[in-house]
């Protein structure tokens, strides 16, 4: 404990990190801030429905958890990060058919830059799509008629397409500020912050339902404390987890060239175990919206579509997770082999005289590492797909509330996890490159040589 407080000290000591932290923090208090602050025209007393759809999980739990609670408060930032997340995914998949945003990403910086506008653009279209909506469906998600001050007409929908979509640039520019100017990816710091959030009232509820009720006491929460630790536990192990490719340099001759015949530099190339992060959890969840929609369009009279309809409406039902599971591990490789782009590694190593030991530069190496990605890939899709589904068993063996339960795996436990492990990998570079052991070292000053 004592080490922890000295390494505390010892960023306060430097001071860019300091300022960076206190800036995050500031930032990130202004979106907290604004996912409190209700849409003009809307009574927030009678919001009470809505706030209770939401908080039982589900769906509609899950996107209030992404947007900080804004989404059950009708707030500015009601449509959160998100539809910047939509805009990322789009263009980043373009990508793979559009020559022009081909060419942007061999550009270095300025390509990323125009990629950027670029997004920054779709979203605000994205936005337009999804604010008049978001409105419209708060009547079906239980706002009553009375609860809009001045009714649904054009004057109040087209102000607050106005606000929700200026709301959403707002927080899109806040992320890129703490990028910059703070610390941590911005982006992915609003979305666990409006997880956290949700956090403490979700566990209120399992303890209430817990103690006051007699079902399981305090040891089962005690329990349930120590497998949500286990749980974390191999969610890291899942992020850092890699498989190291040696590769040899060869030394270069006084002509310039390589001799392979030389002894050179080895190096490795870090092959994560889970290359997709949480983008498969994101597809397959967007997905599993149709089986249900397929069974409302055939009908009740159908024995199919009721079936679909009762089966696929209920995210912790069996066949709901079955199906996502499998969708997980199909996008997991789909994902992987769109980001994972073993043919230019190949290229780059024999560009720069690197080889793996053992196998020929060129098309035999990219082949080497495209088939290495398929094997470490197999049992990351599996890792993964089982932490999406935990929630659902354990709803389902041990009674556990639903918001409690969506931070035993799935999206929610991974951002928080990821973000941490690079907020604090970025905080040690900043130590150590001020001659101080990382954040989970000693904290002890480091001599130069």
């Amino acid at each position: 404990m004592s080490n922890f407080i000295e390494t505390l000290k010892n960023i306060w000591k430097i001071e860019e990190l300091r300022n960076r932290i206190f800036l995050t923090l500031f930032f990130l208090a202004i979106y907290r801030l604004g996912a409190q602050v209700v849409l003009p025209g809307i009574d927030s007393v009678q919001l009470a429905e809505l706030s209770n759809r939401t908080q039982g999980g589900g769906l509609l739990g899950i996107l209030n958890a992404f947007t900080g609670g804004a989404f059950a408060n009708a707030s500015v930032f009601a449509l959160g990060i998100m539809p910047y997340i939509s805009a990322s995914i789009v263009v980043q998949l373009m990508g793979i058919a559009i020559p022009y945003l081909q060419k942007l990403q061999k550009e270095g910086e300025s390509g990323r830059k125009t990629i950027n506008q670029i997004t920054r653009w779709l979203t605000i279209l994205i936005c337009i799509v999804q604010a008049p909506a978001y409105l419209y469906s708060l009547g079906a998600l239980g706002v009553p008629d009375s609860a809009f001050i001045m009714g649904k007409g054009f004057g109040f929908i087209a102000p607050s397409v106005i606000i929700l979509v200026t709301g959403c640039v707002f927080a899109m520019w806040l992320g890129e500020k703490i990028t910059d100017r703070g610390i941590g990816n911005g982006i992915s710091l609003l979305i666990t912050v409006g997880i956290i959030a949700s956090l403490p009232g979700s566990f209120a509820q399992e303890f209430a339902s817990r103690v006051t009720e007699s079902n399981g006491g305090l040891i089962l929460i005690l329990i349930e404390l120590v497998i949500w630790v286990v749980v974390i536990g191999l969610c890291v192990l899942l992020v850092l987890a890699v498989r190291q490719i040696p590769v040899q340099y060869a030394r270069r001759t006084a002509s310039g060239g390589f001799d392979k015949n030389q002894a050179g530099t080895r190096q490795y190339i870090p092959l994560r175990l889970n290359a997709s992060g949480v983008m498969p959890i994101i597809f397959a969840q967007a997905i599993m919206f149709a089986p249900a929609y397929l069974g409302q369009l055939m009908g009740s009279d159908s024995n199919i579509g009721q079936w679909m309809q009762a089966s696929f409406s209920d995210m912790f039902g069996l066949w709901y997770n079955i199906l996502f599971g499998f969708l997980i591990i199909v996008f997991t490789y789909f994902y992987t082999a769109i980001t994972v782009p073993t043919n230019k590694m190949s290229d780059d190593l024999k560009r720069s005289g690197g080889f793996v030991p053992g196998i020929r530069p060129g098309g035999e190496t990219a082949e080497f590492l495209d088939k290495i990605m398929s094997l470490i890939t197999f049992p990351g899709s599996l890792f993964l797909a089982a932490l999406s589904v935990l929630p659902a068993v354990i709803v389902q063996i041990v009674g556990m509330q639903q918001g409690w339960a969506l931070f035993y795996g799935g999206t929610s436990l991974l951002i928080m996890v990821g973000v941490a492990i690079d907020t604090i990998q970025q905080i040690n570079a900043y130590l150590l490159n001020r001659h101080y052991d990382g954040l989970m070292k000693s904290g002890k000053k480091r001599k130069l040589a």
